[in-house]
């Protein structure tokens, strides 16, 4: 069969699975909970999960029309190999794309919004795994994640050690720093101090101009400073009549802020910030030393070089610390964002990884 035709018969479903009550760290239960998720490829091959960021989703894939976020590092002779694996992308618990959370609606038909209890990567994790056995897979051959979805990776590793075979941990450390959460605090403040946001219960997200600047100072973070020097050099844009300056950057900058509002939801944007402040393995564990102890899984740790937020340094010590950690540095100017382009310089890393792994099975 051509490669087209291939392609062609790999089947993409999108659905939502309910998984009904969940109690959560907080000891409060989500009487319903459902999440919305991607399966791409024959349900027979082995199961990789695929963990989402901050303001990702659960289409990794997507369709040729709308092609998802990871399109390119999951496909057809990608390194995740949709003719070798099956791949499962849920929404998070407290996201806004078909999941439960602030955005989705209560049995009396009203949205949470401030209602909704505070979640944690930890309950996102539950909520994962529940989902899995309601369809019925006891068994993942690896969990991929960067960033957020690196830290609901390492949970995935403490929480059900003998889940998965491997754990692939991008962009992400045990803990986040707190220089990530002192942005973070700048991100939620600023949504929180606006009084179009009116306590969670603003008309449209477009509405909450703290919204904007709580991305603008995220993406300030998530790439390199050489990027933006070589990307935008200090280029002008000539729209303005009253004589002061206004660069191309600036305008990058204003348009990302308006494009988040037009897709995301504020309320579920603060939820997942505070899970990603409240983000530490060793809480509760006697440590992330001891946290780490109870990973069973191989663990292949990714960072990327000026990355402000996960230091690739960070990221070395502790897969150092597990019992069977591989990690890589990538060369690049994208910092943080490293894990969301450039396949050609991590992605043979993780194929490798998982074809060494596949060939332990079918030898075993």
């Amino acid at each position: 069969m051509s490669k087209e035709g291939i392609k062609q018969k790999i089947k993409r479903v999108e659905e939502t699975i309910e998984i009904g009550p969940l109690k959560l760290e907080s000891g409060t239960v989500l009487p319903n909970v459902s999440l919305r998720y991607e399966r791409v490829g024959r349900t027979d091959l082995p199961v990789v999960l695929i963990c989402h960021a901050l303001t990702g989703n659960h289409q990794t894939v997507g369709t040729e029309d709308e092609p998802g976020w990871w399109n390119g590092f999951v496909g057809y002779d990608s390194p995740v190999d949709l003719q070798q694996y099956q791949v499962i992308t849920f929404n998070v618990l407290g996201g806004c794309s078909g999941s439960t959370g602030p955005a989705s609606k209560d049995r009396d038909g009203r949205e949470h919004r401030l209602s909704f209890p505070f979640v944690s990567v930890r309950d996102m994790v539950h909520a994962q795994h529940e989902a899995l056995l309601k369809m019925d897979i006891t068994h993942l051959r690896a969990v991929i994640g960067g960033s957020l979805g690196g830290m609901q990776t390492l949970e995935w590793g403490v929480l059900y050690p003998s889940f998965m075979d491997q754990l692939f941990v991008l962009a992400a450390t045990p803990t986040l720093s707190d220089y990530g959460v002192a942005f973070n605090r700048i991100g939620i403040h600023a949504i929180e101090q606006d009084p179009r946001w009116d306590n969670g219960d603003y008309e449209k997200s477009s509405d909450v101009k703290g919204f904007e600047v709580a991305r603008m100072v995220g993406l300030v973070t998530y790439r390199s400073p050489s990027l933006f020097t070589n990307r935008f050099d200090r280029e002008e844009k000539k729209n303005r009549d009253d004589g002061r300056p206004y660069l191309q950057v600036e305008s990058y900058l204003r348009y990302q802020g308006e494009k988040i509002t037009k897709r995301f939801d504020p309320n579920s944007y603060l939820y997942l910030l505070y899970a990603m402040n409240g983000h530490d393995i060793g809480r509760g564990r006697g440590g992330v030393k001891k946290a780490a102890n109870q990973i069973q899984a191989e663990v292949i740790g990714v960072g990327f070089t000026g990355d402000l937020l996960y230091p690739p340094g960070e990221i070395k010590t502790f897969i150092n610390s597990t019992a069977k950690g591989y990690f890589h540095e990538i060369e690049t100017a994208f910092g943080h964002d490293g894990f969301l382009v450039e396949y050609d310089k991590w992605g043979p890393i993780i194929r490798g990884h998982l074809a060494e792994r596949s060939s332990l099975h079918s030898n075993g």
